[in-house]
């Protein structure tokens, strides 16, 4: 029987704004963001019908996991995370689905979690499903859990086109409330980020050009807009962040550039459980870059 996992929990602190005030926590600095590792009080965000657990057999074909269930009955998943899973794919290890069948699904069946070692090596449960971070961080912001760092909001808009001759769609953006010490508006791009070495979470996991481009447009929002990079960490083991360098150094030299250049980075931590998703709080940011080595 594995040891039970404890977490250690404690008040979010809103960062400085843009001149190193603590007057305004609505809009922190990147530098501000990244100073100090913070966490909440946990909260429960997402709620859900207890998942079935199975081990997994195989991966396959990017979008496809077999599973064995409890009864020896062998199904066929949904894979939603087409990258390589580095970290988190370990055949004949734990894994969590959700059944849901309806005639417009072709398979009952998606992979929501699977557990692997964790920072401390006892096993943690990590959320697998790149569908479901969007969805995650706009019910903690509904929430009120990211209003030190975001101010309070308005209305939160999904997939609205922007950028370069807007062909691309930010995943959340944000009209501030009429209160808000910041009027414009707030454009989130989420990341779900499972790759970890230790207590630290990375992203990428493997070269991405598009997340290069997402980084690129985040930028070009300033200063009339304020773009905000949100890493989902979907395991409950680490408390600080970087840029996956040694899996793309293109996106790590445009992370450090953005921070410069003022978008912010907020990395949102959650636990996994059978039946809900929690919120853990903030965790610290590091830029990672050359003679970066994790600790």
């Amino acid at each position: 029987m594995p040891r039970a996992r404890t977490t250690a929990t404690s008040r979010p602190q809103p960062s400085p704004g843009p001149e190193g005030s603590a007057d305004n926590p609505a809009e922190p600095s990147a530098p501000a963001a990244a100073a100090a590792e913070s966490t909440a009080s946990e909260r429960l965000i997402l709620s859900h019908e207890p998942l079935v657990e199975g081990v997994l057999l195989r991966r396959y074909k990017r979008f496809l996991a077999d599973v064995e269930l409890a009864g020896g009955e062998v199904v066929t998943a949904h894979c939603a995370n087409t990258g390589p899973m580095r970290g988190v794919l370990h055949p004949g290890g734990r894994v969590r689905l959700r059944h849901a069948p309806t005639p417009a699904r072709k398979l009952a069946w998606t992979w929501e979690q699977a557990e692997v070692p964790g920072a401390d090596g006892l096993p943690v449960w990590v959320g697998v499903n790149t569908a479901l971070p969007n969805r995650l961080v706009r019910a903690t912001i509904e929430a009120g859990c990211l209003e030190p760092w975001l101010g309070p909001v308005a209305t939160i808009r999904p997939e609205v086109p922007y950028g370069r001759d807007r062909r691309s769609r930010i995943d959340l953006l944000l009209s501030p409330a009429a209160a808000a010490p910041d009027p414009r508006p707030l454009y989130l791009e989420v990341k779900n980020t499972t790759w970890s070495e230790g207590e630290l979470a990375l992203f990428p996991d493997t070269v991405t050009e598009r997340g290069q481009k997402h980084l690129e447009e985040l930028i070009a929002l300033l200063p009339e807009a304020r773009p905000v990079l949100i890493p989902c960490l979907s395991r409950e083991d680490v408390r600080r962040f970087a840029p996956g360098d040694s899996a793309d150094p293109r996106y790590g030299e445009l992370f450090r550039l953005a921070l410069e250049r003022g978008v912010a980075v907020l990395p949102c931590r959650y636990r996994f459980d059978a039946s809900g998703v929690s919120w853990l709080g903030l965790a610290a940011v590091e830029a990672g870059g050359a003679g970066f080595r994790p600790v």
